[in-house]
């Protein structure tokens, strides 16, 4: 299931995220994290046109998730054209 590109809160098995070159607000970025998790709560905050993806509620973003982080199980991943971060710090 692909949502719509202007739904910032997405799951679903087919769920990716589309990436785009400007990254100010966030636009084109998306945030893998959990729903209640401090940490993913400050990276939507700062990056609020970012996608967001719910890893808890869907197990295929889970995998999606630990593709690209390596396997590290840390939330937010926040990916931006070809940068994937680990954990969110502010000014990041």
């Amino acid at each position: 299931m692909t949502l719509p590109d202007d739904d910032r809160r997405t799951s679903g098995p087919a769920t990716r995220c589309a990436i785009a070159p400007d990254f100010g607000q966030g636009e084109g970025a998306c945030i893998y994290g959990k729903e209640g998790c401090p940490h993913t709560l400050r990276a939507r905050s700062a990056l609020p046109c970012a996608r967001f993806v719910d890893v808890q509620a869907d197990p295929a973003a889970l995998e999606e998730m630990l593709r690209l982080s390596g396997g590290v199980r840390r939330v937010p991943v926040i990916v931006r054209g070809d940068v994937v971060s680990l954990g969110y710090k502010r000014g990041a």
